[in-house]
């Protein structure tokens, strides 16, 4: 794994290169956001950075792809990127019901045709809701939707294989050297607790985590890593866990009576 540092005008930009065997990686920088092109054609990292929330877009072989936490307002850059790289939107996935963003599911919905799946149960048919291990199939790419809640009773992360890694979109579950609160939205402390230490780090070592969030300009870690830095959880037992939570005293998202309302409509009025 390397890092590299680029600075465009007085703005530090932190890219992750997981492979040196990837074709290629490259920048753009306008209006907020950052991306990343990760393992080649593979994974597309976007940072919104009003919300410091990760995007991904996933593609496979045959030009087909999905993408994870869109941010409604960023839909033009994944709409572009879709079009110069010739690729079908199949579906998109998302991690949780988001307090700090609007989705841009729905809009994406209405112009590719495609749908959500998420934790959300609805009565909306562009709705699939998830089971847990439920495995969802993209040509030669077989995620599973693993069932983790805690920050909300909603979430979910989402775990890729391929021939070369395996790579968990965890996000607001597990951060780097973090995790997402649980004072809201009928988040649990202690379900967040089991959801970490008895799910998550029970993946491979090397598995690569995506999060949702990085608030200091990381872009990737590994279950392995979080396992021996995670302030919150290294040799802390669950009370102490449930303890550190409920005292964290953060302020309310200052988006959230806007968003989590059109979230549950897919970011639309």
């Amino acid at each position: 794994m390397c890092k590299v540092y680029l600075t465009f005008n007085e703005c530090k930009v932190y890219l992750t290169l997981i492979n040196w065997h990837a074709s290629y990686f490259a920048i753009k920088l306008n209006c907020g956001y950052v991306q990343n092109f990760i393992w080649g054609n593979m994974i597309e990292q976007f940072f919104d950075q009003s919300s410091s929330s990760f995007t991904y877009l996933v593609s496979s072989s045959k030009h087909n792809a999905f993408i994870i936490d869109p941010v409604k307002e960023n839909n033009e850059i994944y709409i572009e990127y879709l079009d110069q790289h010739q690729l079908n939107l199949n579906f998109i996935l998302e991690t949780h019901t988001h307090a700090d963003h609007v989705t841009g599911s729905g809009a994406l919905i209405d112009m590719f045709g495609c749908k959500t799946f998420c934790g959300m149960v609805s009565d909306n048919t562009n709705i699939e809701t998830l089971h847990d291990g439920q495995e969802i199939l993209l040509d030669d790419l077989s995620i599973q939707a693993i069932y983790t809640p805690g920050h909300t009773d909603d979430s979910y992360s989402y775990l890729l294989k391929s021939s070369e890694n395996t790579y968990l979109f965890s996000g607001d579950t597990l951060l780097i050297n973090g995790c997402g609160r649980t004072d809201f939205q009928n988040g649990d402390p202690e379900q967040l607790y089991d959801s970490i230490t008895q799910k998550l780090f029970s993946l491979d070592a090397d598995t690569i985590v995506f999060p949702g969030h990085d608030y200091n300009n990381a872009t990737s870690t590994t279950i392995a890593d979080q396992k021996e830095t995670n302030p919150r959880l290294v040799n802390k037992s669950k009370d102490q866990f449930i303890e550190i939570m409920n005292n964290l005293n953060l302020p309310t998202p200052k988006l959230m009576d806007v968003a989590v309302p059109l979230n549950l409509k897919l970011g639309k009025e």
